[in-house]
Formats: structure tokens, sequence, C-alpha cells
């Protein structure tokens, strides 16, 4: 479904039809101020774009404040969100959200009657989903994940149809790659919900996007915490799978 080339994590890669794919960098901007262009922060900001921000007026909620969703609170803010709810679980990535200016809630909590409290009643404009296939909270997708009676776990994809104001968005940036259970869509229907969705469309954002990064409009950066050897790479996963050190995006060096 997405191609059968091997993975670029490595010194050297061989780039099929590179005269066609990357873009260059024409000035000296260093490489961890544009190495996301080739994937969360355009993630992210189709992911935002989807959500029909009007700007100043448009409330956007964030289900996963990983990597990609910060990267999707950053670009609703540049598209002019009034305001941006993020929900998370870990304190460390609620932290990062609110340093970009975003309300955070804890997922644990009562997601519904809190966003209903910040939005006057009728929840957010937009919610977007950038959590996917592996969200945790739902021990009865674990059962039935377990049981293999469904493939994925949309436990944050249920949370923002149902939180999502009537005639609402509902962005979906988070993976998912088989079957679902217990989806709302009887909510989503009955509300007039928009759902939009899709692997990103990388050409189409390398070039805007590189120049917001010129403008200093926005420094992808912002978003590493960890930055470790090639050599390492396992054990990077492993900070990273298992929410280690605070870890929210690791950078591989190639060269060490």
């Amino acid at each position: 479904m997405t191609g059968g080339y091997a993975g670029g994590q490595a010194q050297y890669v061989r780039v099929p039809f590179a005269d066609v794919g990357p873009i260059t960098v024409e000035n000296s901007l260093p490489d961890e101020k544009v190495l996301f262009l080739s994937d969360i922060f355009p993630t992210g900001y189709m992911a935002a774009e989807n959500c029909h921000i009007v700007p100043g007026k448009s409330v956007v909620a964030v289900w996963g404040c990983g990597p990609v969703g910060q990267f999707a609170i950053r670009s609703a803010f540049l598209l002019g969100a009034a305001k941006v709810i993020a929900i998370d679980s870990l304190p460390e990535r609620r932290a990062m959200a609110e340093k970009a200016g975003a309300i955070t809630l804890d997922s644990g909590l009562d997601v519904m009657d809190n966003l209903k409290a910040l939005t006057g009643g009728r929840g957010p404009d937009a919610a977007i989903d950038a959590v996917g296939m592996e969200a945790h909270g739902s021990a009865y997708d674990n059962v039935k994940q377990a049981l293999k009676l469904e493939t994925d776990r949309p436990f944050a994809l249920r949370q923002a149809m149902r939180c999502v104001r009537k005639a609402g968005v509902v962005s979906v940036p988070g993976v998912y790659g088989g079957v679902l259970d217990k989806v709302p869509f009887g909510a989503v229907m009955n509300k007039g919900v928009t759902i939009k969705t899709g692997q990103t469309h990388m050409q189409r954002y390398l070039s805007p996007l590189l120049a917001l990064i010129e403008d200093g409009k926005i420094d992808p950066s912002f978003v590493i915490t960890h930055r470790i050897p090639l050599t390492q790479a396992s054990e990077a996963y492993d900070l990273f799978t298992e929410k280690k050190d605070a870890c929210i995006k690791v950078v591989l060096d190639p060269m060490s």
C-alpha cells in the first residue's frame, strides 16, 4: 500500500527519482530546522489545514501531543486558530504544547466535559486525531485486539467524533491500518461532521513550509528532545516507545 522502499536511517541513501522528489535548501539553515519537512511538519500542517480554520474564531482540539500533534498545534496557530486545546496523558508533552500557547487537558480525565466547559458547551470547531491506531485508554480495544477481532485501537478517534461540535470537522493524521470497532458513526452523521484524512501530500507543502522556516515564523527543531548516534538507533527506539527520559522526538546522527 505504501511502497517497498527501504528506510532512510543510514549514513548514505539511494534516492529514487532524486531530481523530482527532494527540494534544494538554498541558504545556510541548519539541518535540524529543515529535517522535519520530510514528514512530521507537513503532516501536522495538513491536519490543521484540513480543519478549515477561521482566523480569530476557530477552536481546535488536538488528541495526542507527540511529534505530529505538536506540529498540528503550532500549525493551527499559524493558520489563525483562536484557541487550541491539546489532550495527552504525558506531562512533558502537555508542557511542550503549553509553550506554543495551547490549553492542555489530561486525557485521563473527563475530556468531553472539560472540552464543553472550554467551548461554551458546544464542543470544538475541529478535532484532530494525531494518535491513530495505537491509542491507549480502552480495555475493550485491548481485548478485541488480543482476540484478533479488530486491528486498531480507535479510542482517540471515538472521543474526537463525540466531542466535536455540530457541523464541525474531524481531521485524522493519525495512522490507521485496518478494521475499527465501535466507531460512533451515528454521531458523525447526525451532527453533520466532516471527516478529512489521508496520506500527507508532501510535495505540496515542502516549499511553502520552508518559506515559513526561512521567515522565522517557526523553528521546527523545538520538538527535538534527544540527539543520539545512528549506532545507538535500537536504544533510541526503545527510549521513544517506552516514553523514557521525557522523550518526545529523537534525531539520529548518521555520522556518529
